[in-house]
């Protein structure tokens, strides 16, 4: 049982970035004569500073990925219930993070309401609870940031930035046209990410089928190459039916003005 407490101490160790390895730890142990109270007190001191350690980096890398945090998206608060058919399964199953250490691509596809983007965040919010950089952001927004990079001459700053997340979600595509500069600065980005090692998943959300994309991007010839990368290995996920949004609408009926000008009831 002890050796087992050494190495997680030991694990605990290199979590904390400390020059402590489990023999060390074993050495100490014998040394000095620990009792079995003496190693539980210190094993507890390691797991604990672990913990709050892995905490912060947490709440450090949700902050980071500019996903809701007063009212987060998670798999926990999506009504899988209102989820029909043969493959509704699959969608359950994105909270085991399968498509982040597959390598796998995810796209969400459908009307406005039926839970895309919030299935998206969701998944880069269960990143992060695990570790992983995530980052969203709107096309409409990632159009302006490429265009902000070319003109203020950081285009390599941000398309690394682009790179560098875990999960890439980019929402809403075919919300917004990009230019020739600019899709070429976000191929760039795909190819990158194709070739990036390690966990990593680019998600992306629309209205549209993805044969429909290219009419929003102003670079035909790079166009297939780059789609080709997306779904080379991706899920997509086509979401059919009613929008879920205002189903706890309330609409109130009121009159405005003073209360003499106001009709009376009829008796």
């Amino acid at each position: 049982m002890n050796e087992s407490v050494y190495e997680r101490i030991g694990e605990a160790s290199g979590y904390l970035k400390l020059d402590l390895k489990a023999t060390d730890v074993a050495e100490l142990a014998a040394r000095e004569n620990w009792t079995e109270e003496h190693l539980k007190y210190v094993a507890d001191m390691f797991f604990f500073m672990k913990s709050q350690k892995e905490e912060k980096t947490v709440q450090t890398l949700l902050r980071l990925s500019r996903l809701p945090l007063k009212e987060p998206k998670t798999f926990q608060n999506f009504d899988f219930s209102q989820i029909h058919g043969r493959e509704a399964e699959m969608l359950q199953n994105l909270s085991t993070l399968a498509a982040l250490y597959g390598r796998r691509n995810l796209a969400f596809i459908g009307p406005q309401g039926v839970g895309k983007t919030h299935l998206a965040m969701a998944f880069g919010r269960a990143c992060c609870e695990k570790g992983y950089k995530a980052y969203f952001l709107k096309a409409s927004e990632l159009n302006q940031k490429l265009t902000d990079a070319i003109k203020y001459g950081h285009e390599n700053s941000t398309i690394n930035g682009l790179v560098k997340p875990s999960c890439l979600i980019i929402d809403e595509i075919g919300r917004c046209e990009f230019n020739k500069t600019n899709t070429r600065m976000f191929f760039d980005v795909i190819d990158r990410r194709y070739n990036k090692e390690g966990p990593n998943t680019l998600i992306l959300t629309s209205n549209l089928q993805p044969s429909r994309w290219g009419e929003f991007f102003g670079e035909n010839s790079s166009l297939l190459c780059s789609m080709d990368r997306i779904f080379d290995m991706a899920t997509v996920f086509n979401i059919k039916g009613q929008s879920y949004r205002g189903k706890q609408l309330q609409t109130v009926t009121l009159a405005a003005g003073q209360p003499s000008s106001l009709p009376t009831a009829s008796r």
